[in-house]
């Protein structure tokens, strides 16, 4: 599975709003209202801070990987976001975040969670990839370097 085939123009903000991490963390959620594969937005909601107390999803470099598991979908779902200004994420790192990919996979998938976590985290941590997301101008620009990035590392 890859990450251009779950994202779509909806479900990507390229203006995302929010003074602080829980803000952030609750606009991405709601960007999910518009998938049909949310059955119950407040558990999915429930699930994502419940992983959040864990640990800090803040992972470094301006990124943010909020994420969870939970039966209220119907499948996996995401959202992508890029913040209109730098937010205190409690990263790793301890700098603000821009970018946020939110991903909700469910109970019993935990195998394509798992590779979904990790080539998102693989793409993520290239400077130049990063930054050609915050430049982008509209949520398809966002799906589109999304498509190509991925095209361009098949082995990820």
């Amino acid at each position: 599975m890859r990450i251009s085939d779950i994202l779509n123009e909806n479900l990507v903000q390229i203006d995302l709003k929010g003074e602080n991490k829980n803000d952030i963390i609750n606009s991405m959620i709601d960007l999910l209202i518009n998938s049909k594969k949310v059955l119950d937005i407040e558990k999915v909601r429930t699930a994502i801070f419940e992983r959040e107390k864990i640990m800090s999803t803040g992972v470094g470099n301006g990124f943010a990987i909020p994420h969870g598991k939970t039966d209220a979908i119907s499948d996996i779902v995401a959202a992508f976001g890029i913040t209109e200004k730098p937010v205190d994420y409690q990263s790793l790192d301890e700098k603000p975040v821009r970018l946020i990919f939110l991903l909700v996979g469910k109970e019993n998938m935990i195998g394509p969670h798992i590779k979904l976590l990790s080539r998102i985290s693989r793409l993520m941590n290239k400077d130049d990839f990063r930054q050609k997301l915050i430049n982008c101008s509209s949520p398809s620009e966002v799906i589109e370097f999304f498509k190509v990035e991925e095209a361009n590392y098949l082995d990820i």
